[in-house]
């Protein structure tokens, strides 16, 4: 009775968590029924902020820790470099070239600099042009996605990324640039990306010819 009278005392509603806790040293099933309780609030608690971390941003995070990428960072005492384990010529773009574009973002190192400079290089191969336009519906709607986050260093990739695409393939982006241009004009009214913006801008329109 005094434990009735401090909980109901405490809380007015649970009458029922009264009734469970008097019976939960008999029956298993009410000792099971209030232990979820508290382990349904502490979960969401430690798997959203933590799963955010833990869990890769992309599949090109957790292809990279399986060795699936033909290219590892090298330190250099002036600048850092890739390392490519065999000629990048040699290297099919499908599905590399997507994997290298979903890891633009990325915010984690090494992740950050080998997904840049692998992408970078692989378009620079011999025949990367004929290689790389059959996977544009592929690579845009990643580029969408690395042109709209939140993180300023992904965004910058992004446009870096969206401009060495577009001076590769040329006109065969133009049809393409109507799902990535709602981002640039957003990131247009920051002073900090102004600039920049403008003048990829430019060369979007220099690759893709008059009709960009």
């Amino acid at each position: 009775s005094n434990v009735f009278r401090m909980s109901s005392g405490i809380q007015v509603k649970p009458k029922t968590a009264v009734q469970k806790g008097k019976t939960s040293p008999l029956p298993h099933s009410a000792q099971h029924a209030t232990k979820p309780k508290p382990s349904d609030k502490l979960n969401p608690k430690t798997i959203d902020p933590f799963g955010a971390y833990s869990r890769p941003t992309s599949a090109f995070a957790a292809i990279y820790a399986k060795g699936g990428i033909p290219c590892r960072l090298v330190h250099g005492s002036v600048k850092h470099r890739v390392q490519w384990e065999c000629p990048p010529e040699t290297v099919p773009f499908d599905p590399l070239l997507v994997t290298l574009a979903e890891g633009l973002r990325e915010t984690k190192h090494p992740y950050t600099f080998v997904s840049k400079e692998g992408f970078k290089e692989l378009l620079m191969v011999d025949g990367a042009t004929e290689k790389a336009i059959p996977l544009l519906p592929r690579l845009v709607p990643v580029l969408k996605a690395a042109l709209a986050h939140s993180d300023d260093e992904v965004f910058g990739r992004g446009l870096d990324a969206l401009v060495q695409l577009s001076a590769v393939v040329g006109p065969s982006l133009n049809d393409h640039l109507k799902h990535l241009l709602t981002n640039l004009s957003r990131r247009l009214m920051n002073k900090k990306f102004r600039e920049k913006i403008t003048v990829a801008l430019q060369k979007l329109e220099q690759y893709g010819g008059k009709v960009s």
